[in-house]
Protein backbone atom coordinates (compact mmCIF):
# COMPACT_ATOMS: atom_id res chain seq x y z
CA UNK A 1 0.00 0.00 0.00
CA UNK A 2 2.63 2.06 0.85
CA UNK A 3 4.41 1.94 -2.65
CA UNK A 4 1.25 2.50 -4.08
CA UNK A 5 0.94 5.82 -2.33
CA UNK A 6 4.31 6.68 -3.25
CA UNK A 7 3.80 6.40 -7.10
CA UNK A 8 0.68 8.46 -6.84
CA UNK A 9 2.27 10.94 -5.34
CA UNK A 10 5.30 10.80 -8.24
CA UNK A 11 3.08 10.52 -10.82
CA UNK A 12 0.21 13.15 -9.48
CA UNK A 13 0.19 16.40 -11.44
CA UNK A 14 1.76 19.27 -9.85
CA UNK A 15 -0.01 22.59 -10.05
CA UNK A 16 1.27 25.10 -12.54
CA UNK A 17 0.72 28.42 -13.12
CA UNK A 18 -0.92 27.57 -16.57
CA UNK A 19 -3.49 26.03 -14.96
CA UNK A 20 -6.72 27.63 -14.26
CA UNK A 21 -8.34 28.26 -10.83
CA UNK A 22 -11.04 26.03 -9.84
CA UNK A 23 -13.90 28.34 -8.70
CA UNK A 24 -17.31 27.05 -6.93
CA UNK A 25 -19.97 29.13 -8.60
CA UNK A 26 -23.42 29.84 -7.18
CA UNK A 27 -25.88 27.29 -8.19
CA UNK A 28 -27.60 25.92 -4.57
CA UNK A 29 -25.73 28.77 -2.89
CA UNK A 30 -26.98 31.53 -4.99
CA UNK A 31 -29.33 33.63 -3.46
CA UNK A 32 -32.92 33.13 -4.97
CA UNK A 33 -34.81 36.09 -6.13
CA UNK A 34 -38.47 35.80 -6.15
CA UNK A 35 -40.74 38.78 -6.54
CA UNK A 36 -43.68 37.86 -8.33
CA UNK A 37 -47.50 38.57 -8.21
CA UNK A 38 -48.05 35.05 -7.01
CA UNK A 39 -44.64 33.94 -5.22
CA UNK A 40 -46.61 34.26 -1.86
CA UNK A 41 -49.02 31.38 -2.50
CA UNK A 42 -47.48 29.91 -5.04
CA UNK A 43 -44.89 28.81 -2.81
CA UNK A 44 -47.41 27.78 0.34
CA UNK A 45 -49.26 25.64 -2.48
CA UNK A 46 -45.88 24.15 -3.47
CA UNK A 47 -44.99 23.14 -0.12
CA UNK A 48 -48.32 21.70 1.20
CA UNK A 49 -48.03 19.42 -2.20
CA UNK A 50 -44.65 18.49 -1.55
CA UNK A 51 -45.54 16.97 2.01
CA UNK A 52 -48.04 14.58 0.36
CA UNK A 53 -45.98 13.46 -2.23
CA UNK A 54 -45.78 9.68 -2.59
CA UNK A 55 -43.12 7.57 -1.33
CA UNK A 56 -41.90 6.92 -5.06
CA UNK A 57 -42.31 10.31 -6.59
CA UNK A 58 -38.80 11.88 -7.35
CA UNK A 59 -38.06 14.98 -8.23
CA UNK A 60 -36.57 13.26 -11.86
CA UNK A 61 -40.14 12.07 -12.36
CA UNK A 62 -41.20 15.45 -11.31
CA UNK A 63 -39.02 17.71 -13.82
CA UNK A 64 -40.15 14.18 -16.65
CA UNK A 65 -44.00 15.30 -15.68
CA UNK A 66 -43.04 19.19 -16.60
CA UNK A 67 -41.57 18.06 -20.29
CA UNK A 68 -44.66 15.75 -20.75
CA UNK A 69 -46.96 19.07 -19.82
CA UNK A 70 -44.61 21.08 -22.56
CA UNK A 71 -45.15 18.82 -24.77
CA UNK A 72 -48.85 18.27 -24.27
CA UNK A 73 -48.79 21.96 -24.20
CA UNK A 74 -47.36 22.47 -28.24
CA UNK A 75 -49.18 19.42 -29.26
CA UNK A 76 -52.39 21.17 -28.13
CA UNK A 77 -51.24 24.36 -29.80
CA UNK A 78 -50.23 22.52 -33.19
CA UNK A 79 -54.11 20.66 -33.30
CA UNK A 80 -55.78 24.01 -32.80
CA UNK A 81 -55.07 24.38 -36.55
CA UNK A 82 -57.50 21.62 -37.04
CA UNK A 83 -60.20 22.52 -34.00
CA UNK A 84 -59.82 25.68 -32.24
CA UNK A 85 -60.65 23.92 -28.90
CA UNK A 86 -57.41 21.70 -28.91
CA UNK A 87 -56.19 25.18 -27.37
CA UNK A 88 -57.57 23.91 -23.78
CA UNK A 89 -55.09 20.83 -24.52
CA UNK A 90 -52.26 23.44 -24.34
CA UNK A 91 -53.25 25.23 -21.33
CA UNK A 92 -53.93 21.82 -19.77
CA UNK A 93 -50.42 20.87 -20.75
CA UNK A 94 -49.12 24.25 -19.26
CA UNK A 95 -50.77 23.14 -15.64
CA UNK A 96 -48.87 19.58 -16.19
CA UNK A 97 -45.86 21.72 -16.74
CA UNK A 98 -46.15 24.27 -13.66
CA UNK A 99 -46.75 21.31 -11.47
CA UNK A 100 -43.54 19.13 -12.55
CA UNK A 101 -41.59 22.30 -13.42
CA UNK A 102 -41.80 23.97 -10.26
CA UNK A 103 -42.66 21.27 -8.02
CA UNK A 104 -39.32 19.04 -8.34
CA UNK A 105 -36.89 21.88 -6.31
CA UNK A 106 -39.66 21.98 -3.48
CA UNK A 107 -39.75 18.41 -2.91
CA UNK A 108 -35.89 18.16 -3.17
CA UNK A 109 -35.86 21.04 -0.59
CA UNK A 110 -38.59 19.58 1.85
CA UNK A 111 -37.22 15.95 1.22
CA UNK A 112 -33.82 17.65 2.22
CA UNK A 113 -32.59 15.83 -1.07
CA UNK A 114 -30.74 18.60 -3.25
CA UNK A 115 -28.77 17.42 -5.68
CA UNK A 116 -27.44 21.31 -6.60
CA UNK A 117 -24.89 20.51 -9.69
CA UNK A 118 -27.31 17.95 -11.20
CA UNK A 119 -30.58 19.62 -10.51
CA UNK A 120 -29.25 23.03 -11.60
CA UNK A 121 -27.96 21.05 -14.98
CA UNK A 122 -30.98 18.82 -15.77
CA UNK A 123 -33.54 21.83 -14.99
CA UNK A 124 -31.76 24.36 -17.34
CA UNK A 125 -30.77 22.14 -19.65
CA UNK A 126 -34.79 20.55 -20.35
CA UNK A 127 -36.03 24.40 -19.72
CA UNK A 128 -34.51 25.26 -23.39
CA UNK A 129 -35.80 22.33 -25.13
CA UNK A 130 -39.17 22.73 -23.27
CA UNK A 131 -39.74 26.57 -24.00
CA UNK A 132 -38.78 25.61 -27.89
CA UNK A 133 -40.97 23.17 -28.15
CA UNK A 134 -44.16 25.39 -26.58
CA UNK A 135 -43.36 27.74 -28.86
CA UNK A 136 -42.62 26.19 -32.41
CA UNK A 137 -46.04 24.65 -31.21
CA UNK A 138 -47.70 28.36 -30.87
CA UNK A 139 -46.17 29.01 -34.16
CA UNK A 140 -48.17 26.21 -36.03
CA UNK A 141 -51.25 27.50 -34.20
CA UNK A 142 -53.81 29.57 -35.87
CA UNK A 143 -52.94 32.08 -32.60
CA UNK A 144 -49.68 33.35 -33.97
CA UNK A 145 -47.62 33.80 -37.03
CA UNK A 146 -44.59 31.20 -36.64
CA UNK A 147 -41.85 34.11 -36.71
CA UNK A 148 -43.78 35.83 -33.79
CA UNK A 149 -43.59 32.88 -31.82
CA UNK A 150 -39.90 32.77 -32.45
CA UNK A 151 -39.45 36.06 -31.60
CA UNK A 152 -40.86 35.10 -28.19
CA UNK A 153 -38.59 32.22 -28.15
CA UNK A 154 -35.41 34.72 -28.91
CA UNK A 155 -36.45 36.65 -26.15
CA UNK A 156 -36.92 33.92 -23.62
CA UNK A 157 -33.87 32.55 -24.18
CA UNK A 158 -31.88 35.85 -24.03
CA UNK A 159 -33.50 36.59 -20.73
CA UNK A 160 -32.92 32.86 -19.08
CA UNK A 161 -28.98 33.01 -20.46
CA UNK A 162 -28.76 36.25 -18.66
CA UNK A 163 -30.50 34.93 -15.38
CA UNK A 164 -27.50 31.96 -15.60
CA UNK A 165 -24.82 34.18 -16.39
CA UNK A 166 -25.95 36.12 -12.82
CA UNK A 167 -25.92 33.06 -11.00
CA UNK A 168 -22.55 32.66 -11.61
CA UNK A 169 -21.00 36.20 -11.40
CA UNK A 170 -23.75 37.27 -8.77
CA UNK A 171 -24.24 34.51 -7.01
CA UNK A 172 -28.06 35.29 -7.79
CA UNK A 173 -30.54 33.08 -9.40
CA UNK A 174 -33.66 35.37 -10.64
CA UNK A 175 -36.33 33.71 -10.81
CA UNK A 176 -38.64 36.95 -11.83
CA UNK A 177 -37.94 40.18 -13.15
CA UNK A 178 -40.45 43.10 -11.63
CA UNK A 179 -44.01 40.87 -10.46
CA UNK A 180 -43.53 38.36 -13.35
CA UNK A 181 -41.86 34.97 -13.18
CA UNK A 182 -42.75 31.68 -15.12
CA UNK A 183 -46.09 31.00 -13.31
CA UNK A 184 -47.21 34.38 -14.14
CA UNK A 185 -46.29 34.05 -17.85
CA UNK A 186 -48.11 30.44 -18.18
CA UNK A 187 -51.07 32.26 -16.78
CA UNK A 188 -51.12 35.03 -18.99
CA UNK A 189 -51.15 32.65 -21.71
CA UNK A 190 -54.01 30.62 -20.99
CA UNK A 191 -55.80 33.41 -20.75
CA UNK A 192 -54.76 34.29 -24.21
CA UNK A 193 -55.70 31.03 -25.58
CA UNK A 194 -59.10 31.61 -23.26
CA UNK A 195 -59.81 34.89 -25.06
CA UNK A 196 -58.64 33.62 -28.14
CA UNK A 197 -61.72 30.32 -28.05
CA UNK A 198 -63.86 32.83 -27.12
CA UNK A 199 -63.60 36.42 -27.97
CA UNK A 200 -64.07 37.50 -31.64
CA UNK A 201 -60.45 39.62 -31.32
CA UNK A 202 -59.53 36.31 -33.63
CA UNK A 203 -60.33 37.74 -36.36
CA UNK A 204 -59.10 41.38 -36.31
CA UNK A 205 -56.37 41.78 -38.37
CA UNK A 206 -53.97 44.86 -39.54
CA UNK A 207 -51.85 45.27 -42.46
CA UNK A 208 -48.27 45.84 -41.16
CA UNK A 209 -45.16 46.21 -43.63
CA UNK A 210 -47.46 44.69 -46.31
CA UNK A 211 -48.19 41.74 -44.02
CA UNK A 212 -51.22 40.63 -42.47
CA UNK A 213 -50.94 40.40 -38.72
CA UNK A 214 -53.98 39.26 -36.53
CA UNK A 215 -54.30 40.78 -33.47
CA UNK A 216 -53.07 37.90 -31.10
CA UNK A 217 -49.42 38.91 -33.01
CA UNK A 218 -49.40 41.99 -31.93
CA UNK A 219 -49.90 40.94 -28.31
CA UNK A 220 -47.52 38.35 -28.64
CA UNK A 221 -44.58 40.58 -30.38
CA UNK A 222 -45.61 43.37 -27.33
CA UNK A 223 -44.37 40.06 -24.44
CA UNK A 224 -41.24 39.24 -26.36
CA UNK A 225 -40.64 43.06 -26.34
CA UNK A 226 -41.88 43.36 -22.35
CA UNK A 227 -38.89 40.57 -21.95
CA UNK A 228 -36.08 42.44 -24.20
CA UNK A 229 -37.28 45.19 -22.04
CA UNK A 230 -36.99 43.71 -18.67
CA UNK A 231 -33.67 42.36 -19.45
CA UNK A 232 -31.91 45.77 -20.51
CA UNK A 233 -33.43 47.43 -17.15
CA UNK A 234 -31.62 44.69 -15.02
CA UNK A 235 -28.83 44.46 -17.39
CA UNK A 236 -28.35 48.60 -16.83
CA UNK A 237 -28.77 48.01 -12.72
CA UNK A 238 -26.39 44.99 -12.92
CA UNK A 239 -23.82 47.00 -15.20
CA UNK A 240 -23.32 49.50 -12.48
CA UNK A 241 -23.09 47.54 -9.32
CA UNK A 242 -20.87 45.08 -10.70
CA UNK A 243 -18.62 48.06 -12.14
CA UNK A 244 -18.12 49.28 -8.82
CA UNK A 245 -17.24 45.78 -7.44
CA UNK A 246 -14.89 45.47 -10.28
CA UNK A 247 -13.94 48.99 -11.09
CA UNK A 248 -11.18 49.73 -13.96
CA UNK A 249 -7.55 49.19 -13.26
CA UNK A 250 -5.53 52.50 -14.65
CA UNK A 251 -3.32 51.35 -17.59
CA UNK A 252 0.37 52.15 -16.72
CA UNK A 253 2.13 51.49 -20.06
CA UNK A 254 6.18 51.07 -19.10
CA UNK A 255 8.57 51.95 -21.13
Amino acid sequence: MSTNLAFRRQTAPKPTKQQPKIVSMGKEQAARIQTSILNAAEKKALTWLAKRQPVWMTSDILTYIGVAGALICAVGFALSSININFLWLSSFGLVVNWYGDSLDGTLARVRGTQRPTYGFFIDHTIDALTITAMCVGAGLSPMLRLEVALFVLVAYLILSIYTYICTLVKEEFRLTYGKLGPTEFRLIVIIINTLFIYTPWRYHTYEIGGEQFGLFDIIGAVIAVVIFVMHLVQWFKDRKELSLKDPAKPYKPTK
